[in-house]
């Protein structure tokens, strides 16, 4: 593995990791408990502050049903299938949304856009399409500030008590302290997003002044 591939590998663990849990819809202190690895060090591997052994790798990978590969994104990709679906019926997000079920699907890509452990960090998520309306996402906490962006689709975002679904062009910015989750909010294409976050609770900081429509 060439040193470019060997931190690419590095910096998407954590995301990847977090991935894991969230489908799952496991929290870190239920994980911490199934493990018996230490909350803070879940906490920050998740977040880029640390790097797992191989130990806490083999327990996580235990705990989630994953091989290895499979957590750190080395495992041999699948042949590429072409099916044709049915077209899904609109989504609508509301207070009957958490009751219903959603299947299964493919795991979410995470792909690191920085190689570097700790600081300011930023990935690239894309969430497959649904086969069924989403239920509200599973919502976490932990340290850190977070900028997210949405590329292409519809995301659903509950942040705390609200829910919120953005589409393209749209940002979020919050405290990851806040409980929060995401969720494809449309059944019949992929989301994508980008995330830039501050495990220290670095945030943006804009360098220009706005300038109005009609300015140059």
């Amino acid at each position: 593995m060439t040193d470019d591939r060997t931190a690419d590998v590095l910096a998407a663990i954590g995301p990847r990791l977090r991935a894991a849990r969230e489908q799952r819809g496991a929290t870190l202190t239920g994980v911490s408990l199934a493990t018996g690895i230490a909350l803070s060090t879940l906490s920050r591997i998740e977040t880029g502050r640390r790097r797992p052994t191989l130990e806490v790798l083999l327990r996580l990978a235990q705990e989630y049903g994953a091989s290895l590969d499979q957590l750190a994104g080395t495992a041999p990709a699948a042949p590429a299938t072409l099916a044709v679906a049915p077209a899904a019926p609109a989504v609508t997000i509301g207070p009957g949304a958490a009751t219903r079920r959603r299947r299964p699907g493919p795991d979410k890509a995470v792909l690191p856009l920085t190689r570097y452990v700790g600081g300011l960090h930023a990935h690239k998520h894309v969430l497959p399409a649904a086969d069924a309306p989403p239920t509200r996402p599973r919502q976490s906490s932990h340290d850190g500030y977070e900028w997210l962006c949405v590329l292409y689709g519809r995301l659903w975002l509950a942040l705390g008590e609200q829910d919120l679904v953005l589409g393209a062009g749209d940002v979020a910015e919050f405290d990851t302290r806040t409980a929060h989750g995401v969720a494809n909010a449309g059944a019949d294409e992929p989301v994508e997003y980008l995330i830039m976050f501050g495990p220290q609770g670095e945030s943006l900081r804009p360098r220009t002044p706005p300038l109005g429509r009609g300015s140059r």
